[in-house]
């Protein structure tokens, strides 16, 4: 039994997403403010929450546009149906999977409404909607559509929504969605168990003040082995405990109480206590959870008969621990349901925090390991249902983890800013694409680049435009108006990989729709017929082709052969632009001749006076470029000389072109989207 898709509307940036769910281990990732944190705070609230209840701010930035539409129908005297169908409400459609041939579903089988005997699919709606016949006291007071009313509209909807709107459970019939069934909330907690270990862990590197996390951690542990319907183990270690605190307390009972009731003030000068007062004595009862709660520490033994506080113990470590005794608790609590849930969702937040790379990797390696090792030493070999989704921003773990197994999270830059959400196992599943995702997975588990998490991307050919990309940037940054972008001030990534290979990142970079140029060399080459065709490199103005694997296949994919030399130096600005892409290559410097192979060649070229730059013809000045550009050894000591010491030369025209037009659209809130969370604020 799984999860297998959820649907989410009008909660905050998820407008309307449908994130589809692994059996077992699913990363999120994305850039900042994409909407990852509010996939795991909306079922913070409907599992977490006593009563589920939300806010307008909670709301997508759009359903204030369908609250003002509702008062325009209210206010024209609309019937209810028309009004209420125009009023947003937040819902969560859960899709649970389950196997035909079992016998006992459990809990979910009072959500399994149709009647296709080959169907094993349930669905579960979530609904955060106005209640019944409060359509007037939603909109009350409000008497027309003005500015101002609007203004009021805001401020009332802020008070009213936690007491008018309600949560609603529905069984959904997957055959059929008009076949429904409203359910007791109480029967969906049944179904479905949901646990968080938050961002937030409350670890800190302060040493002179202790904070007993990890004590407070297995405090909670014992709570849960206190229930009726806990494993025998576990109650038997808790009675054991419970013993000895028994004892205790009869010692206090009999000696300790008795000493502690002369401590009491004499109130006999009072007059206290009369012939119909009671007389005041002393109770003294020990609590074995707030013990364990308040008192019990985690030590490292250090040897000697020395145990340090947990604080003393490096933030990592402790990071770890605290993860691994909240799966620990969270796998006790499954077993101390009276009856089991039949699915648990664990949803782990930026987990790296304070690991160093390894560990990450062997983190996100391991989890599913964790609940197997659980359910084998500690369950009889019973499986724990359990689903983890671990959001996250390292590029170690999200690289390291399952290609198929990503789901990305992406903020459309249309006026109302909503997420949507990218299913990597959905996108590279032709057979014409297998190439490509191979060597994307292999690539980015070895590099660990950070598309994931990138408002933009520069591809590059070697080590020397990736050493000088900082210069060029700044340079580029440098010579733009005043009121252009700029690109400094963008979260770049900037991935280096070679004309032979970029072409298998191209429908990569669509998918993430991440604005992205391919910087890469025009290496020309010139063809020779005979009995067999050949291609020697030689110089731009003598070449009949491209060698390079990444423009053919901007230009020209699925064709054999080499592309064209003069097709690629004749096309425009525009015609290198594919959707959010963009290539570039070598092209002349204004006003002169002569086009330089590679980066370091152009470089020389648009720097003739620095480097001395001799002839009079288009192929005497390639020559003397080439002839000048360092060799493939001394490749790096000439990035280094120019990025650090000799650093007055100017930027080659085609770098400078590429680096202007990625500096544009810069990912800045929509103005309507200001506008809105000004009124809210207001």
């Amino acid at each position: 039994m799984k999860i297998t898709s959820i649907e989410i509307s009008n909660f905050r940036l998820l407008k309307n997403v449908v994130v589809s769910l692994e059996k077992e281990t699913t990363v999120i990732v994305g850039r900042n403010n994409s909407g990852k944190t509010s996939l795991t705070e909306v079922f913070r609230r409907l599992i977490g929450d006593k009563n589920p209840s939300f806010s307008l701010y909670d709301f997508s930035i759009c359903a204030i546009d369908n609250f003002k539409e509702a008062l325009i129908k209210k206010i024209a005297g609309e019937e209810e149906d028309v009004i209420r169908a125009l009023i947003p409400y937040i819902q969560v459609k859960l899709t649970i999977e389950y196997p035909i041939e079992s016998e006992d579903l459990g809990a979910l089988g009072d959500f399994i409404i149709d009647l296709d005997v080959n169907k094993n699919e349930a669905i579960i709606v979530v609904q955060y909607c106005l209640k019944d016949g409060k359509i007037g006291a939603l909109f009350d007071g409000i008497e027309d559509t003005s500015d101002s009313s609007n203004k009021i509209l805001i401020k009332l909807l802020k008070e009213r929504i936690p007491d008018l709107f309600e949560t609603r459970i529905i069984a959904q019939d997957p055959c059929d969605e008009d076949n429904t069934c409203v359910m007791d909330y109480s029967k969906f907690k049944a179904v479905l168990g949901a646990s968080f270990i938050n961002a937030q862990r409350g670890l800190d590197d302060i040493t002179h003040t202790e904070k007993d996390v990890l004590g407070k951690v297995l405090a909670q542990v014992f709570k849960t082995s206190k229930s009726s319907s806990a494993p025998e183990d576990l109650k038997e270690k808790s009675d054991a405990l419970r013993l000895i605190v028994d004892d205790i307390q009869e010692k206090v009972d009999n000696e300790f109480t008795s000493k502690l009731d002369k401590l009491l003030p004499a109130l006999e000068i009072f007059g206290y206590p009369g012939l119909s007062d009671p007389n005041l004595c002393t109770e003294t009862t020990i609590d074995i959870g707030r013990i364990l709660d308040t008192h019990t520490k985690i030590r490292y033994k250090q040897g000697n008969d020395l145990f340090l506080p947990e604080t003393y113990n490096g933030l990592g470590s402790r990071n770890l621990i605290y993860i691994l005794f909240q799966l620990y608790e969270f796998f006790c609590q499954y077993q101390s349901r009276p009856v089991s849930n039949g699915l648990d969702i664990i949803f782990i937040e930026e987990p790296e925090a304070h690991l160093h790379p390894q560990m990450q990797q062997t983190f996100i390696k391991c989890l599913s390991d964790i609940a197997r090792v659980f359910s084998q030493k500690l369950n009889d070999g019973v499986s724990w249902p359990v689903q983890f989704v671990v959001s996250t921003h390292s590029t170690h773990i999200a690289n390291q983890a399952e290609f198929s197994a990503i789901r990305y999270f992406l903020t459309s830059s249309n006026e109302q800013r909503e997420t949507t959400v990218k299913d990597l196992r959905k996108e590279f599943v032709t057979a014409e694409l297998q190439e490509d995702r191979d060597f994307l997975h292999k690539y980015l588990t070895l590099t660990k680049c950070d598309l994931y998490f990138a408002d933009k991307a520069i591809l590059i050919e070697g080590p020397v435009e990736r050493m000088l990309m900082p210069v060029l940037i700044e340079k580029v940054d440098a010579t733009s108006a005043e009121s252009d972008p700029k690109l400094g001030s963008q979260y770049i990534s900037v991935i280096e990989i070679g004309g032979a290979y970029a072409h298998h990142f191209y429908k990569f970079l669509d998918f993430l729709e991440l604005r992205c140029l391919v910087i890469t060399d025009i290496d020309s080459v010139s063809r020779t017929d005979g009995e067999r065709v050949t291609y020697q490199e030689s110089l731009v103005k003598n070449g009949s082709h491209t060698s390079n694997a990444g423009i053919k296949n901007w230009f020209a994919r699925g064709e054999d052969g080499h592309y064209t030399l003069s097709k690629c130096v004749a096309k425009t600005s525009e015609e290198k632009v594919l959707g959010s892409r963009r290539i570039a290559y070598q092209i002349p410097e204004e006003g002169l001749e002569g086009v330089g192979r590679s980066f370091e060649e152009a470089l020389i070229l648009a720097n003739r006076e620095k480097f001395d730059i001799q002839g009079e013809t288009c192929l005497e000045i390639e020559k003397c470029a080439s002839e000048k550009a360092p060799s493939d050894k001394k490749k790096t000591e000439f990035a280094l000389k120019y990025a650090l010491e000799e650093t007055e030369w100017r930027v080659p025209n085609y770098i400078a072109e590429g680096l202007k037009w990625l500096a544009k659209k810069p990912n800045l809130p929509a103005d309507d989207v200001q506008q809105v969370i000004q009124e809210l604020r207001v």
